[in-house]
């Protein structure tokens, strides 16, 4: 008899299997901590965006408070580097041990097999063999080194473009041939496998296609803690065909147990090793592309959130506010503000927050506890709130009885 669960259940199990309940260090964040971290997420998704922070600092602080930047850096860099970046769901940091799961898409992606990602780059890539080997050749002698070091360059097929060469950096990145070695600001800087890896994860053996899918699709399931087909193959992109079969043969072997949630119209997956917490006491301030919400169809129907991320969206007719962040208070996402980080001002800017409908009477004071320690983190001196949005006057009323520190 398949199991019924509640959509308040689904939501304490998905916020568990996310970490959400693992005690928060009594004492700076360590490796550890970034580790047990990443049992449970499985990547942190890359975005360029710095309005309040990289989106791939924040779910660490979500999940841990502050924490030096430089943890998750150092995690990054060296032989000794424990994460590496590839295309999962988007460009995204990954455990090193992940980087022979990949394999298939870096083989497909050789052969010009765009899959989801990548067609134009696919296409392009057909009459530009000769190109991309002697950018291959150039990485191969002068790396580690950023694309913007090729532009103008005089190869022996000419003068290099600064599209055509970006593009062939891209390519051999998606297909494996080159990895990043490091950022400055945020450029990469690239180099080959061999000289970035650690050698025991690359003379770890490369698993069969249908290997690769179902240990993907173990590390999604895990990351949900139940979740329906779709949010599972979404969570690394995977081919729907390629999905189905590591679907199928996980459930054969016990290990997803179908379940109907309250309210969800499709199939559900319950990991046979997923907490059901009796209730879930959070306080978090979430990234638009931390793995809790950047599925937004999951996130609604989780949730009952509808988030949509309106960075590209005009001015005049952005609903919330250019960079907005969820704000996640216990098993509710309870309220969203919009943010910016004024370095050179120092102030963290909170232009307009806005409650969800049944949020408690608290929320205006614990979300200006969570944006204080914000504050902090980042090493602003200041707060300045606009008293925009159905919550802003409230937000500021509080922070105004406050007394200043």
């Amino acid at each position: 008899m398949t199991q019924k669960l509640s959509l308040a259940a689904a939501r304490r199990i998905a916020l568990a299997a996310q970490g959400f309940m693992d005690p928060r260090p009594a004492a700076d964040p360590t490796r550890r901590h970034l580790h047990r971290v990443l049992s449970r997420t499985g990547l942190l998704q890359i975005d360029s965006v710095s309005a309040v922070v990289r989106a791939h600092y924040m779910p660490l602080y979500s999940r841990l408070g502050p924490y030096p930047q430089s943890l998750l850096d150092s995690a990054t860099v060296g032989r000794k580097r424990t994460l590496f970046e590839y295309w999962a769901h988007e460009a995204s940091l990954l455990p090193v041990e992940t980087w022979p799961l990949m394999q298939w898409r870096m083989q497909r992606a050789r052969a010009n097999d765009a899959g989801e990602i990548y067609k134009g780059l696919a296409r392009w890539a057909e009459d530009k063999v000769a190109f991309i080997e002697e950018v291959y050749r150039e990485v191969e002698a002068s790396g580690p080194i950023p694309a913007s070091a090729m532009e103008g360059h005089k190869g022996k097929g000419g003068w290099w473009g600064w599209s055509d060469a970006k593009a062939a950096f891209e390519w051999l990145f998606w297909a494996g041939r080159i990895t990043t070695h490091s950022r400055r600001g945020f450029e990469r800087y690239y180099d080959l496998p061999e000289r970035v890896l650690p050698r025991a994860i690359l003379d770890m053996p490369v698993p069969s296609l249908e290997d690769a899918h179902r240990e993907l699709l173990r590390i999604s399931a895990k990351a949900h803690g139940v979740a329906t087909y779709a949010c599972l193959r979404d969570y690394f992109r995977l081919a729907p065909a390629d999905t189905k079969t590591a679907l199928d043969s996980l459930v054969e072997e016990g290990e997803l147990l179908p379940v109907t949630v309250k309210g969800w119209n499709r199939p559900a997956y319950l990991h046979r090793d997923a907490r059901i917490p009796r209730k879930v006491e959070a306080r978090a301030l979430l990234a638009p592309f931390d793995p809790l919400v950047f599925e937004r169809s999951r996130t609604e129907s989780l949730f009952e959130f509808r988030y949509r991320i309106e960075i590209y969206t005009p001015a005049d007719k952005r609903q919330y506010g250019y960079y907005v962040l969820p704000f996640l208070l216990n098993e509710r996402i309870v309220a969203r503000v919009d943010l910016r980080a004024d370095r050179p001002a120092s102030v963290l800017r909170v232009h307009a927050a806005y409650a969800e409908p049944n949020a408690p009477s608290e929320t205006a004071a614990e979300l200006l506890q969570e944006l204080k320690q914000m504050q902090g983190w980042l090493g602003l001196e200041r707060m300045e709130i606009t008293p925009a949005g159905d919550l802003g006057a409230a937000l500021k009323a509080v922070a105004a009885d406050q007394p200043s520190s």
